[in-house]
């Protein structure tokens, strides 16, 4: 032991009394020191993860330089710190343990060092479920159709082409709307499976829609066939298509206006028969109006028989081509005349008005009463009004009547006002089969008076 300073006080032997006491004071103090030293390592030790943090989220250089002397004061505050007994050196190593992955872990994110990525393989489901229901009809429907049938699960079976995607089979099917289907395919075959990309593949298992444009099929059975080189034959030039019977519903297109152009097949259709020049004209509707269907009358049966049923009712069977929304041709292979139609209003005991000619004029009519108007018809031409117009003041009819020993004919409009007013009618005179090229036209302005 070493002496002590002149003015110390001895050091009391062991043996006498009062040695008790003065060893558990130096205790005491000893213990004090331990602990106020292990405080500042602990706050110092704080202080430099804090620094190491800002240096990783924003990075400045203050930051870092802050740091250093901090470091450098942690270092150095162990060492000061009494070791001299033996329950000091106890402190240091646990401050040490507890700073050290600190610190390693702010040399990391000061330097910027990011550990590489490890490649993880990916998960693949190899086991098969147990067997669920098998799939119904109307299941299978919504599984094949685009956009429904999300949660639809069964036993089933789908063909299809397979591709890979991220490394994992797929089978792309083509739906009940040729829209395409995707599902991956799952099941101890997944890796045999890449092997037949571009085949076409049939497979048969557990079957689940999990969006409304794909799913999930675990894979109990597989087969796979080798895509063949598609060989188109080129078809023979002289061949024509072959004509086949109109539905009901084309029927009814073909008769419309402004609809079904492109229509072509077997029908029979019915109208009344005109004449434009030296061709046969059928108005199957709206006749009168800038709406009228009509067709070109052709055929072995278009001869010059037809000529005494000019005016009346026919039932014609053949070859019907809408090529317009306003008409078109029909070889005609049969044609039965009908009764003509009775006609909707009576003119017997009505008072009539007659305009004969393009007469641009004003008229008086009687509500209830009749109004007639009879203009000249040309080859290739046709009169008619707007339908709104004809709806307005009446129109009942629109008869064409061929004229006197081969002379010109001429088209007579029935009207029969229910509204009273004043009305403008135009009449104007177009091509048969295309109403928005007008030739001509002219004006008549009807009072309708009660």
């Amino acid at each position: 032991m070493a002496k002590p300073k002149s003015g110390a006080k001895k050091t009391t032997p062991a043996g006498k009394a009062g040695a008790k006491p003065a060893a558990k004071k130096d205790n005491t103090a000893r213990l004090d020191l331990i602990k106020n030293a292990s405080k500042r390592v602990a706050k110092v030790a704080t202080k430099l993860v804090k620094a190491a943090a800002e240096v990783t989220k924003g990075g400045t250089k203050g930051a870092a330089k802050k740091a250093a002397p901090e470091k450098a004061a942690a270092e150095k505050a162990p060492a000061k710190a009494p070791a001299a007994k033996k329950g000091a050196p106890a402190a240091k190593p646990a401050a040490t343990a507890k700073t050290a992955p600190a610190a390693k872990g702010a040399a990391k994110a000061g330097t910027g060092y990011t550990p590489p990525a490890v490649d993880k393989p990916r998960p693949r489901a190899t086991k098969l479920p147990p067997p669920g229901e098998p799939l119904t009809k109307r299941e299978m429907e919504q599984l094949l159709t685009a956009g429904e049938g999300r949660g639809v699960m069964g036993e089933g079976s789908l063909k299809g082409r397979l591709v890979v995607t991220n490394d994992l089979p797929h089978l792309v099917v083509v739906g009940r709307d040729k829209r395409e289907l995707t599902f991956l395919l799952q099941g101890p075959d997944q890796e045999i499976l890449p092997a037949y990309v571009d085949h076409k593949v049939s497979v048969s298992g557990l079957i689940r829609k999990t969006t409304n444009h794909g799913g999930v099929v675990d894979v109990r059975k597989y087969s796979a066939k080798k895509p063949e080189a598609e060989v188109v034959e080129a078809p023979p030039a002289d061949t024509e298509p072959r004509l086949r019977y109109l539905s009901p519903g084309e029927v009814s297109m073909v008769t419309a206006a402004g609809m079904g152009a492109g229509i072509k097949g077997f029908a029979g259709i019915r109208g009344n028969l005109e004449m434009t020049g030296e061709e046969y004209v059928l108005v199957v509707s709206n006749g009168g109006t800038r709406q009228q269907v009509s067709f070109i009358v052709e055929g072995k049966a278009a001869g010059k028989a037809l000529r005494k049923h000019v005016g009346h009712t026919l039932q014609v069977m053949g070859v019907v081509d809408k090529t317009s929304g306003w008409g078109g041709r029909i070889a005609a292979e049969n044609v039965e005349p009908r009764p003509s139609e009775a006609r909707a209003v009576s003119r017997d005991e009505m008072e009539l008005v007659h305009i004969e000619g393009e007469v641009p004029t004003s008229v008086d009519v009687k509500l209830n009463h009749g109004l007639t108007v009879r203009l000249p018809e040309q080859p290739g031409f046709t009169w008619a009004i707007e339908p709104t117009v004809a709806k307005r003041v009446g129109l009942r009819e629109a008869n064409f009547e061929p004229g006197p020993n081969g002379g010109p004919a001429t088209r007579e409009f029935f009207f029969t006002p229910r509204n009273p007013g004043t009305f403008e009618v135009e009449f104007f005179l177009a091509k048969a089969f295309s109403p928005s090229q007008v030739d001509r036209s002219f004006k008549i302005n009807v009072t309708v008076k009660p």
